[in-house]
């Protein structure tokens, strides 16, 4: 799975990007479209469980768990009728699973802005205008197609006009489709459509130095909107966590202690990410190592098996399972064992975040 990062040109898109991804590529040009091409990168998900699992279990390496990231171009008004690099742009939003929107909280006369003035909400605004229209596009491309294909009977076409109309109800009042109740069916067709704002949407707060907790009152309206819709948000001094990510191990401690973090805003940004796209993690751990694994919340035990490997899936017959608390407390597997604190469980188990499992398979 994957997120795009999105937003207005010179919100500090790439900037974010690069640090993200610790990218040593030159920073672009301040002007708007300079990101043509989508610009992909795999972006490690902090997990301090891990390093208190191999307190017990002491392997080779530490493995994290890991998220994609896409650097889309900027999106300016009116990209779902071509303007700016219009559609080839909310084409690459299409193809993400999550959308992370940088939303610019700094004042600096030296970084034009494209609206000629700072305002948040207004850019989150214009993005979402956006998406509205281009699902709006969708939907009056293909319902009718679907409604004449419907009248032959074909249950899956008539289930595919029930979930479009609905979503023709839902845009006809601005409102992006994520805020709807879908059932498991009605999500597989959503998603064949690639609808832009159902995707999960968190808020990227793009501050300066002087505010790096979000405390001012241009990131004060960016919590105010998300919380009515039902959003996250992490505040983020793209400029200087660019600046950290060049720094060596060393030095980069001596900065955050320096500007007051405990770790880079970036963790946290892709632990947020990491929830927004739906994902959990459970754990493996051995003496090679000890890694964490990516799974859907509401998974089960063999839809997990098979993240490692496919004939993990089709194999599986029971996994054995145990708490990072439990190994706290009993120091080891084998006293865990001993004191019956291994749970077995089959095919029909949903997983839990930070289950620590071993998988039996045929």
């Amino acid at each position: 799975m994957e997120a795009g990062i999105v937003g207005l040109p010179n919100v500090g898109k790439s900037t974010l990007f690069n640090a993200l991804t610790q990218s040593k590529q030159a920073q672009s040009a301040n002007y708007p479209f300079c990101t043509i091409d989508p610009n992909e990168g795999i972006v490690p998900v902090p997990d301090g469980r891990l390093a208190r699992i191999s307190k017990y279990i002491v392997p080779k390496k530490l493995v994290p768990t890991a998220l994609k990231l896409v650097d889309i171009a900027g999106i300016v008004k009116g990209a779902s009728e071509g303007e700016g690099l219009g559609n080839k742009f909310l084409t690459h939003i299409r193809e993400v699973d999550a959308i992370l929107q940088v939303c610019r909280c700094f004042e600096d006369p030296d970084v034009i802005h494209v609206s000629g003035k700072v305002d948040p909400l207004s850019d989150i605004e214009i993005v979402e205008i956006e998406l509205l229209l281009a699902d709006a596009q969708t939907v009056d491309s293909t319902l009718s197609k679907a409604e004449r294909a419907a009248k032959s009977g074909d249950k899956d076409m008539i289930a595919r006009v029930a979930v479009l109309k609905k979503c023709k109800e839902q845009l006809a009042k601005d409102e992006p489709l994520r805020k709807l109740e879908w059932d498991k069916d009605e999500k597989k067709i959503i998603a064949s459509y690639g609808f832009l704002s159902a995707k999960p949407i968190l808020y990227v707060a793009n501050v300066d130095e002087t505010d790096l907790k979000g405390e001012g009152p241009l990131v004060q309206k960016v919590r105010e909107f998300a919380a009515k819709v039902g959003a996250g948000v992490v505040p983020v001094c793209a400029k200087l966590e660019a600046e950290i990510a060049e720094l060596d191990e060393a030095d980069r401690a001596g900065m955050l202690e320096a500007s007051g973090l405990t770790e880079p805003a970036l963790a946290v940004l892709a632990r947020e990410a990491y929830r927004t796209l739906g994902l959990q993690s459970y754990f493996t751990a051995g003496e090679q190592e000890v890694r964490a694994w990516p799974v859907p919340v509401g998974a089960t035990a063999p839809q997990a098996a098979g993240v490692i490997h496919s004939d993990f899936e089709k194999g599986f017959i029971r996994v054995e399972i145990y708490s990072l608390e439990d190994l706290e407390q009993y120091k080891g597997e084998k006293e865990i064992r001993a004191a019956g604190k291994l749970r077995v469980e089959g095919k029909a188990y949903v997983m839990k975040d930070g289950d620590i499992c071993h998988f039996l398979f045929n």
